[in-house]
């Protein structure tokens, strides 16, 4: 890039939770942006959208004077990558009306759900004609058919930030938890499965911070965080588990705090990760087991927690995740050998 490109990231920044919420990807990414140099602008559509609306409930005003006020962002601030994750009420109208305020100007739809829900491939399909590119966290063929002959498809990692990822649980031997997951309850949720098969085989001297799956409660921002930090071990399971590179960014949470990080070895996330940086598990009894042998080995745990967090840092810094989709959909070389580079499908 010869000169560092305006990015404006228009998602979810959670302002109406007052400091509530759980830090996501759009926050990562706009870390990243900052750390490049790079000029970079918020939108954050929900909340505008809900600040808008007359007496605070009329949600499709205040829709629709979010849309106006977006398009208007983009004709003063003149960007040249616009980022837009899930954003419901952002239209492709739009969109189009974007491209007009900002001639020349790439769109870039990311999505970070798992693709198996149909809401999930609802927001991408709507995305595939109006975008320049489509990023998901899930790699494999299921990417071939948002594939256009004028767009990019691919995946895209959850992005680290050591201003996010401040902690290093590897380093510590103190913990009020031996083993942590924290996770709203879903449909179709193939955690629950697997938790109610787990307990009964886990070793009732290991103290659990088990937290949501509608039987205790969710802890959210500080409160989450405070739980990380207080973890020895943490699960990094899926609603869906088997596809290929899916995590949610509870996986980021865990390894980029070092914390051990257990997760199903299904997803081909070997790709990335080795038995001396995270712990594999195919079944309940297996990941019994591992918790029992880790829970007593400090030493281990220690090892694997510490060479999985350098390592989540080093592969999925938010620069690097950030650089890569921008050089993808600017039609440029990649300008280092991105580790999941094969499943970026280009024109």
């Amino acid at each position: 890039m010869r000169t560092p490109p305006r990015i404006l990231f228009v998602g979810n920044f959670l302002i109406r939770h007052w400091g509530r919420g759980r830090t996501g990807i759009d926050m990562r990414l706009m870390a990243g942006a900052t750390r490049l140099n790079w000029p970079s602008l918020s939108f954050a559509e929900r909340d505008i959208a809900r600040f808008l609306a007359p007496l605070g409930f009329m949600r499709k005003v205040g829709a629709a004077m979010m849309n106006s006020r977006l398009v208007k962002t983009v004709r003063n601030w003149r960007p040249d990558v616009v980022f837009i994750s899930h954003c419901d009420y952002v239209t492709n109208e739009t969109i189009a009306a974007m491209r007009k305020a900002a001639p020349g100007v790439r769109v870039v739809h990311i999505n970070c759900d798992p693709v198996e829900t149909e809401h999930c491939r609802a927001q991408i399909e709507r995305r595939v004609e109006s975008c320049d590119a489509v990023f998901v966290t899930t790699a494999g063929e299921i990417l071939d058919g948002w594939k256009r002959q004028s767009n990019v498809v691919g995946f895209f990692p959850n992005p680290s930030d050591p201003a996010f990822e401040t902690e290093d649980n590897s380093k510590k031997g103190d913990f009020k938890y031996d083993l942590f997951f924290a996770g709203r309850p879903a449909l179709a949720d193939a955690r629950a499965e697997l938790l109610d098969a787990l307990m009964p085989k886990l070793d009732p001297s290991i103290r659990k911070g088990f937290f949501g799956m509608g039987k205790t409660p969710l802890v959210v921002g500080r409160d989450y965080e405070d739980a990380i930090a207080a973890s020895k071990m943490g699960l990094s399971i899926n609603r869906f588990e088997g596809w290929k590179w899916y995590a949610s960014d509870r996986i980021t949470h865990l390894m980029g705090n070092g914390v051990l990080t257990f997760q199903y070895g299904g997803n081909d996330m070997q790709r990335f990760f080795s038995d001396e940086e995270t712990v594999y598990f195919m079944d309940p009894a297996e990941l019994a087991e591992k918790v029992a042998y880790y829970n007593g080995h400090d030493d281990a745990r220690r090892a694997v927690a510490a060479a999985g967090r350098a390592k989540y840092h080093a592969l999925f810094d938010a620069r690097r995740v950030l650089k890569c989709m921008v050089e993808a959909v600017m039609g440029e070389e990649f300008s280092e050998p991105y580790e999941w580079a094969s499943e970026i499908r280009r024109g």
